[in-house]
């Protein structure tokens, strides 16, 4: 009687999102989180010039710590998924904030390059990449009918991130040096341990609320059977472990799925996503050294990138906002089409810009759309692979990314090296943004006629995931089929104890014709199972 054990390697059923409650503080844990692991590699380079001094080194070769944290952050996504399913979000977030704390305190101490590589770029990358990629995954297990707008405002903690350490990067290095500096930044990112304990997983609430009614049901059909209830309750548990052993085990859940690249959707995603990045990063990069290259000050160029970050603050929820709207949301993936067809036309557009003015209205368009595609990114892969695929379906994006981090921007720098021109690396960067949206909304609108003509079976498991409400209700259903089937073993276990009632009626009818009643010394025990049977059936059959 009660829930059977769960099995050995069984999956958990998806608990149905709260979309709020400690959801919130998930989400200001990966608001921080998000923050963290996009603007501090860029931060980082306020401490570039007095590094090269002391070390007697490039810029080249400095600019390598940034490149490499950032390699870690993309390159480690397949290592970061495995150690997710394995062990879960909340202790991986723990080491990784650890790590990237430690990476940085051990910077303050090193004395050449390369173990500046090692610490600080390897280190806290790989600290960095297990706290970014658990946080998304606790934001899309939290959050469904929201989870746009959830999505957004946790991805709006970049740009604020960037406008503040930044200037604070400056300050510590003028009052304590750039290894004070790195120490404190040390102290700063063991608030990733913090985000980190706040990520509680969903417990099987849903799920022990049914086997708690289940029992007080079964408890309820059995406890009046009497003295054969034993009997009984050991009959049904033998049918229970006969339909159990029927079943097929379920398997475990795999360190890395991949059968994710089954679904077309996820193909298309990743496809798009890998022309999305070779352009996306370069007009940032190469913004200031453009303006400077067509007269305007130092001061007012590097203003330019402010201008950027201040409008991504806003531009990132209110894109949440809008993709969570009954009727935008079916059709996310195309304004993530369309949010990337706007910043490609800006970076064309903007080519042929002169002035300070023309190179201002650029960066208001682009922090508008950069805000869009940041915003959006997740979510059109939470809405394509559903949450519980997620967890690899990020890790191996993130990795195929981090091939065009390493061939888009630096392909770009040589090339203006080759061609003292800025204005064919804009075009080429819109060129490549502007495909990339094409073919994803192109393809979609493709694969999605095909959807409809060619339905998919309803149990066909290779399917891409849906929302995790539609999961919680599948769950919900089998739970009710369960509970339907434990009535009716019930049910047959009490006709069984009735039958074997009414023999006892008939022998102690036959026994009081015989003895004229009870036989004296056995009144207590014929009271309960012989002169009172009637009684007993009579209340069993009702």
């Amino acid at each position: 009687m009660g829930r059977p054990d769960p099995e050995e390697g069984q999956l958990p059923a998806p608990v149905k999102p709260p979309d709020g409650g400690w959801g919130w503080i998930v989400l200001l844990g990966c608001f921080v989180i998000t923050g963290f692991s996009y603007a501090f590699p860029k931060a980082v380079s306020v401490y570039f010039k007095e590094l090269m001094k002391d070390f007697h080194v490039g810029y080249s070769d400095t600019a390598w710590i940034s490149s490499i944290m950032l390699a870690m952050l993309y390159g480690t996504g397949p290592v970061c998924s495995i150690m997710v399913n394995q062990f879960g979000c909340r202790p991986v977030m723990l080491i990784g904030g650890l790590l990237a704390s430690a990476g940085m305190i051990l910077a303050s101490f090193t004395t050449n390059i390369i173990e500046l590589y090692l610490t600080a770029g390897v280190l806290t990358g790989l600290g960095m990449a297990l706290n970014f990629q658990p946080s998304l995954i606790m934001l899309g297990t939290y959050f469904d009918k929201r989870r746009p707008l959830a999505n957004g405002l946790a991805a709006a903690g970049s740009p604020v991130f960037l406008s503040s350490l930044s200037p604070l990067g400056q300050v510590l290095l003028e009052k304590f040096g750039w290894r004070g500096g790195f120490l404190i930044m040390g102290g700063l990112l063991l608030n990733c341990c913090t985000c980190g304990a706040v990520m509680r997983p969903l417990d099987m609430g849903m799920k022990r609320k049914m086997g708690k009614a289940q029992d007080k049901y079964e408890a309820k059909e059995m406890l009046p059977i009497g003295g054969k209830s034993e009997e009984g309750i050991s009959t049904t548990d033998g049918t229970k472990k006969g339909k159990k052993a029927k079943k097929k085990p379920k398997k475990g859940k795999k360190l890395l799925d991949f059968s994710i690249f089954s679904n077309r959707g996820f193909i298309i995603y990743t496809i798009s996503k890998f022309i999305l990045v070779l352009g996306l990063f370069v007009p940032p990069i190469l913004l200031v050294n453009y303006a400077k290259d067509t007269g305007v000050p130092d001061t007012e160029a590097a203003f330019l990138l402010s201008i950027i970050g201040f409008i991504d603050i806003f531009a990132r929820p209110a894109c949440g906002m809008v993709a969570g709207l009954k009727w935008v949301r079916p059709h996310v993936a195309y304004l993530f089409s369309f949010s990337m067809l706007f910043n490609g036309l800006t970076d064309i557009c903007s080519a042929r810009a002169s002035n300070y003015t023309g190179l201002v209205i650029f960066c208001v368009f682009f922090g508008i759309s950069y805000g869009m595609v940041g915003a959006l990114q997740f979510e059109v892969l939470m809405a394509i692979v559903g949450s519980q695929k997620f967890s690899s379906a990020i890790g191996l994006v993130l990795l195929i990314e981090a091939f065009a981090v390493l061939i888009g921007p630096p392909s770009a720098g040589r090339l203006v090296d080759a061609l003292k021109n800025y204005e064919v690396i804009f075009y080429l960067a819109g060129s490549e943004v502007v495909l990339s949206a094409l073919f994803l909304g192109v393809a979609s609108y493709c694969c999605l006629n095909r959807g409809k003509k060619e339905p998919l079976p309803e149990n066909n498991p290779s399917a891409g995931g849906g929302s995790d409400t539609e999961e919680a209700e599948s769950d919900v259903q089998e739970a009710e089929e369960h509970s339907s089937d434990n009535h009716q073993l019930a049910h047959s276990t009490d006709n069984a104890v009735v039958v074997a009632n009414e023999e006892a009626n008939h022998v102690a009818e036959e026994q009081r014709e015989e003895g004229g009643g009870c036989p004296a010394g056995d009144g207590d025990v014929l009271a309960r199972d012989g002169c009172n049977t009637d009684q007993m059936v009579e209340r069993d059959s009702f």
